[in-house]
C-alpha cells in the first residue's frame, strides 16, 4: 500500500511539473504527449525546455479544412517565429490512431527538428500526406523508431557523442 501512495505522489508531482507555467494540454493529447516524451526520454532527446516554452497542445476547429484539402496538424508561431503552440485539426479524432499519428507528426516538428516534412507520401510519420495511417498503425514501433532515430535532434546527438568519443582515443 506505501509503494502504491509513493507512486501516485511521485506521479502527481510528474505532471505538475510537467505541465507547469501555463502550457495548457488538451487532455485528449495529454497521453500521446506522455508518451512522446518517454520515446524521447529513451533516446536522451532534450524536451523539457521547449515544452515549458509552449502556451498550449490543443485540439482546434480553426484549422483550414476543405473538400479537397485538409490541415490536421500545425505549429502555432508569433510574429518572430517561435513556436507558441501545437495545435491538431478536430477531425484526426475521427480515429485513436490517426490522432495518435498526427500528434506525433506536429511533436516530431517541434521536439526532433523536423523543419520539413521527408516525402510526399511514404508510410513516414513525418510525410506531408499518410495514406498508410493504417499501416503506420499496425508497425507503431518500426515507424516510431525511424521517427526518432532519423530526427535531426537525435542525430546531432549522435554526433556529439562520436565527437565527444573521438576525442577521448589517445
Amino acid at each position: 500500500m506505501r509503494f502504491r501512495d509513493l507512486l501516485l505522489i511521485v506521479g502527481l508531482f510528474f505532471c505538475c511539473t510537467l505541465f507547469a507555467q501555463d502550457l495548457q494540454v488538451d487532455s485528449r493529447l495529454r497521453p500521446y504527449l506522455q508518451d512522446f516524451i518517454k520515446s524521447c526520454k529513451d533516446y536522451d532527446i532534450p524536451y523539457r525546455d521547449k515544452l515549458l516554452r509552449l502556451e498550449r497542445i490543443a485540439i482546434v476547429s480553426s484549422l483550414p479544412v476543405s473538400e479537397q484539402d485538409a490541415t490536421l496538424g500545425m505549429l502555432r508561431r508569433d510574429e518572430n517565429g517561435a513556436v507558441q503552440a501545437i495545435e491538431i485539426n478536430w477531425m484526426a479524432q475521427i480515429d485513436p490512431e490517426i490522432l495518435k499519428i498526427v500528434a506525433f507528426h506536429e511533436f516530431g516538428h517541434y521536439f526532433l527538428e523536423y523543419e520539413s516534412h521527408v516525402c510526399d507520401d511514404c508510410d513516414h510519420i513525418m510525410a506531408v500526406i499518410n495514406t498508410s495511417y493504417f499501416e503506420i498503425a499496425q508497425n507503431w514501433e518500426h515507424h516510431l523508431k525511424i521517427l526518432f532515430e532519423e530526427s535531426p535532434a537525435y542525430q546531432r546527438q549522435l554526433n556529439v557523442m562520436n565527437t565527444v568519443a573521438s576525442n577521448k582515443k589517445p
